[in-house]
């Protein structure tokens, strides 16, 4: 059974209420500011703000700036009322920040335009901040957008630990939703390929082309869902046939990694790996410059890997998975909005992919 959770400003919201209907507070009356009851409930101005919103939303109270929040003259129906509190009346266009590490033509551009697409369908305001793969500007980033925009899609960073500003907003209420990881363990939506299911369907069918050698290329995974998910996933398509390996300490394609010599580093690396394996016929590279690299430095192996873009002409290199970027920016979207609308909505929503062949 799953445990319902009161976030913290739901028990704003829901002590407002009950003064409303003891009579504590009356239309007209001046509602405690966002500082008092940050103060009272011992919980972030944002999560007082958040519950002042929500209680204007469901027309209980109106904000009067430079004044105050006062209560509405002509109060709802008060018995049909429970918490979580559902909005009343049309609200003004929303605004939305997705925070990213960076994008590019292998992966990002599409998600950015599919999320971008999708809130110009609904009136919503888009801000977009990159953090370079740094978990502190990506903290920066959390802490400066919550007091301006009314949700938050993050892509969150390769890190050994979860950003302590977003575990904040998490718990605070603040509508956020991820994209292309989740966080394990945090009750938060997320949106992303089902990792272990792709990442087993590319090594079976490695696997079905002959290869009985095969390794598992990447960075460190920990901490990282989408890559520690890609490693279950190949190590689970084995079974009884086939033997694995694993090389998964390489750190050039980490954001703000990429130096001449990280790269020339993790080269030699794959060299030393391949003399030690040369019985290894296929790399399986958890992401598509990781796959250029392995197939610079040894050439007459079969590579595979996620999301290898092609051109017109000559099509994509590499046998890979590509997920659904714009699925992903679409559903990410309509999560958030509808978290904004005071919906429940689940923690985990996975979207399609699909194998690709290389052109040969």
């Amino acid at each position: 059974m799953t445990e319902v959770v009161t976030l913290l400003y739901e028990r704003i919201c829901a002590h407002v209420l009950e003064q409303l209907r003891r009579g504590a507070l009356r239309p007209g009356d001046r509602v405690p500011s966002e500082m008092e009851l940050a103060t009272q409930f011992a919980v972030s101005r944002i999560t007082s703000k958040r519950a002042l919103e929500v209680l204007r939303e469901a027309g209980l109270v109106e904000r009067v700036r430079g004044k105050g929040t006062f209560v509405v003259r002509r109060l709802p129906d008060l018995t049909e009322l429970t918490v979580p509190l559902r909005p009343t009346r049309r609200r003004e266009a929303r605004s939305i920040a997705l925070v990213v590490p960076d994008m590019s033509e292998a992966y990002g551009l599409d998600l950015l335009n599919a999320i971008e697409e999708r809130c110009a369908e609904y009136g919503a305001h888009l801000v977009v901040r990159r953090t370079h793969g740094r978990q502190t500007d990506e903290e920066k980033a959390v802490d400066s957008l919550v007091t301006a925009v009314d949700g938050l899609i993050v892509f969150p960073v390769h890190g050994d630990f979860y950003n302590a500003s977003l575990l904040r907003q998490v718990l605070d209420g603040f509508p956020v939703v991820l994209v292309d990881r989740h966080l394990s363990g945090i009750p938060v939506a997320a949106v992303h390929t089902d990792n272990v299911a792709a990442a087993r369907a590319l090594t079976a069918r490695l696997l079905e082309q002959g290869h009985e050698h095969i390794a598992f290329v990447s960075p460190p995974p920990v901490n990282t869902s989408s890559i520690e998910e890609r490693l279950d996933g190949f190590r689970a398509a084995f079974g009884e046939r086939g033997q694995p390996y694993e090389l998964t300490d390489l750190r050039s394609t980490l954001p703000g990694s990429t130096t001449t010599e990280s790269v020339r580093a993790d080269m030699a690396t794959i060299r030393a790996f391949r003399d030690r394996r040369p019985e290894v016929t296929a790399y399986f590279a958890c992401e598509y410059n990781l796959a250029r690299m392995v197939d610079r430095v040894l050439g007459d192996r079969v590579v595979a890997c996620f999301d290898s873009p092609g051109d017109s002409i000559g099509g994509p290199p590499y046998l890979h998975v590509r997920q659904n970027q714009t699925e992903m920016g679409r559903r990410a979207v309509d999560l958030l909005l509808a978290q904004l609308r005071g919906e429940q909505v689940p923690n985990l929503s996975y979207v399609p992919f699909e194998l690709i062949d290389a052109e040969t």
